[in-house]
């Protein structure tokens, strides 16, 4: 009787192919700029909100711009979150979708545990603020999803300035998360948060969307074809009802992949991201976080009572606790269900580390909260005030749990950047993965 062969061993964290590796590398580049350029925005709004110029801030939010027989008459702040907002989903459609079709997560193997870590980092935050707001005054529990969003620019912002030389395949995994995160968000948006839908323009959308699918499946490049018809499709959705953020990412989604035909350079997807990622990074979300962070402290009752209301005390303990825990348990899961062992040099104190920076959550928390309770309202403020607090608590657990572990990612990284042979590929993807711990 013939021996079957040994399976060969799975395991978590493995380092992926040097092609994905290093254009993730690039990716989080531009992201960490775009989270500095985020947090230099958020402050800026933190301290306009909170001056003597506060009513010239708010003044300007509420500015109104765009025509009025289109029903375009949105004020700024309505335009940065409805409009700018869009391109940041649509950068997202286009990164999910690479990653799934001709990134490393078209195996199934690889794509199951960012995506269940996503999962759970969404169910148990609105678990966690549920159960605190279960029987608080009525619309209280609107809120529930605010919690649940990772921002990957504000994790990679604290990532830069804790200087931490977390390896490639944690770096992968955080970013696969927060863009599988992104995509959840947006459904939850569509879903439980549209207050009334008129069908006939979501209809009509289909066919400017239709014509964008048509042209980006020929290859077309022409911005002068392409753009108007993104934008006709935008505004269209937005006067169905549906979140206008929704039509970034069907347009994402419309974009191919793969090249036509073998060759040198980027396909239609990597080439849009290329081109929208820094005015996502850059400029769509910092002028978002600008409008939707100015809250002032000293609203309604004070700080004590804003800090006291269930609302805020739910986002938090959702950011800070629900996200840790619901990370941390479905990765647990997987390896449980897929019996892996972690990627080499992996421990859990790494997965730890990185479910409380999971906990970042900003930019599609900020809409969320708007969405949910109504911009500019009291519990508004009292969400806005939630999310900031417990974002800088779990960066700030998370700072104090990878900084103690950054000198065994300094050895990782020392090890992954070595080529001896000079041929610009690390030599140790030039060899069969090493086995797990």
């Amino acid at each position: 009787m013939t021996e079957e062969p040994p399976r060969p061993h799975r395991f978590l964290f493995g380092r992926g192919s040097w092609p994905e590796v290093s254009r993730i590398g690039e990716v989080l580049r531009t992201e960490t700029v775009g989270g500095a350029l985020l947090l230099g925005a958020a402050m800026l709004a933190l301290v306009l909100a909170n001056s003597p110029w506060s009513s010239i801030y708010q003044d300007l939010g509420a500015l109104r711009v765009g025509p009025h027989s289109l029903r375009l008459d949105l004020t700024l702040a309505q335009w940065a979150g409805d409009g700018l907002l869009a391109i940041f989903f649509f950068v997202a459609g286009l990164e999910l979708k690479r990653e799934f079709v001709a990134g490393d997560l078209r195996d199934p193997r690889r794509a199951i545990m960012p995506v269940a870590a996503a999962v759970g980092g969404m169910a148990a935050p609105a678990l966690v603020y549920t159960a605190i707001n279960a029987g608080m005054a009525e619309g209280a529990l609107s809120g529930w999803a605010v919690p649940t969003a990772t921002d990957i620019a504000f994790a990679l912002a604290v990532l830069g300035v804790i200087s931490t030389h977390l390896p490639a395949a944690l770096r992968t995994f955080l970013l696969t998360l927060a863009v599988v995160d992104d995509l959840l968000a947006i459904v939850i948006i569509a879903v439980f948060y549209t207050s009334s839908l008129h069908l006939l323009p979501l209809l009509a959308a289909l066919l400017p969307l239709g014509l964008f699918a048509a042209l980006v499946q020929r290859r077309v490049r022409s911005w002068w074809l392409l753009l108007p018809l993104a934008a006709a499709t935008w505004a269209l959705v937005h006067a169905s009802g549906v979140h206008a953020t929704v039509a970034g990412v069907l347009l994402g989604f419309m974009v191919p992949v793969r090249r036509r035909s073998e060759g040198p350079g980027p396909g239609l997807a990597e080439y849009f991201e290329q081109r929208w990622r820094p005015v996502s990074a850059g400029a769509a979300v910092p002028v978002f976080a600008f409008f939707a962070a100015g809250v002032s402290v000293s609203g309604a009752g004070g700080i004590g009572a804003t800090l006291r209301d269930p609302v805020t005390i739910g986002v938090v303990a959702g950011l800070v606790l629900g996200k840790c825990a619901g990370v941390l348990a479905a990765t647990w899961l997987v390896r449980r269900a897929t019996r892996a062992s972690l990627g080499e040099g992996v421990s859990w104190w790494d997965v730890f580390g990185l479910s409380l920076l999971a906990g970042v959550g900003f930019t599609v928390a900020l809409l969320i909260g708007e969405l949910a309770f109504g911009a500019g309202s009291e519990r508004d403020e009292h969400a806005r005030i939630g999310i900031l607090a417990g974002s800088l608590i779990a960066a700030l657990l998370a700072t104090v749990v990878l900084r103690v572990r950054n000198r065994h990612y300094r050895q990782l990284c020392a090890a992954e950047e070595l080529d001896v042979d000079g041929d610009g590929v690390p030599d140790v993807y030039q060899r069969d993965p090493a086995p797990p711990r």
